[in-house]
């Protein structure tokens, strides 16, 4: 049987990133920069499809959380999230933030904490934060509790991490229009590799396009997940 852990199968939760919020997280970055065709394109188009392996545990289905989920306070502590890197390159930021949201263990980190952990690699930029789309990645209680019954668990490597076409050409074209909020467009590639019980465990290739802040003299942070991986 199939076990799928949605808060990595990026395509399962897509459709929770609201329109409104695409609109402006992606306007500061690439809407500024290029006709609304580019945007859907670079945003809308085809899903990453990824599925976790097979898993001798049982199937699973989850579903996501409410984009109004508030994030859990810091004293929750954040188990085996690490904390964000302090890195002022969106390409390097946007390749430990991709390592980091591949990355679980439910054997000794709970919901609560994972999702503390995420919020700490968030921009505090609330014009700019699109928090429901990186929360939308871990699944219900229910489900997390099942798979911390299984000590599911996962580790990522990353093989390249690189701006989209289509956003470095935007950037060629108009390079002073980012300066408003510095958000860059950064796709990365990586493999999963996920363990549970009793020895099972399974491999797979994974891509996410990510939306990172990086100010000038500031370290960058994660600002949303897109709902479709652009190469």
């Amino acid at each position: 049987m199939r076990n799928r852990f949605p808060s990595l199968s990026l395509s399962s939760y897509g459709a929770s990133w609201s329109a409104n919020r695409r609109i402006a997280i992606v306007a500061a970055a690439v809407a500024v920069l290029l006709a609304l065709a580019v945007i859907v394109a670079l945003l809308t188009g085809g899903g990453n499809g990824h599925q976790t392996p097979d898993s001798a545990a049982p199937a699973l289905t989850g579903s996501s959380p409410s984009s109004s989920e508030a994030a859990p306070k810091p004293s929750s502590g954040s188990g085996s999230v690490p904390g964000p890197p302090q890195i002022a390159e969106p390409v390097a930021y946007a390749k430990a933030a991709a390592q980091m949201l591949w990355s679980y263990d439910t054997r000794d980190t709970s919901r609560d904490q994972q999702l503390a952990g995420m919020r700490a690699w968030m921009t505090t930029e609330t014009k700019y934060a699109d928090w429901a789309s990186v929360a939308g990645q871990v699944p219900d209680p229910v489900l997390w509790s099942r798979m911390a019954d299984q000590d599911q668990h996962a580790s990522a490597h990353i093989t390249e991490g690189h701006y989209p076409g289509a956003f470095k050409q935007a950037l060629a074209e108009d390079p002073s229009a980012i300066t408003e909020a510095y958000i860059y467009v950064v796709t990365v590639n990586g493999k999963q590799q996920i363990s549970w019980k009793k020895g099972g465990g399974g491999a797979e290739d994974r891509a996410v396009t990510l939306a990172v802040q990086c100010r000038p003299n500031h370290d960058c942070s994660l600002a949303a997940i897109a709902p479709s991986v652009t190469q």
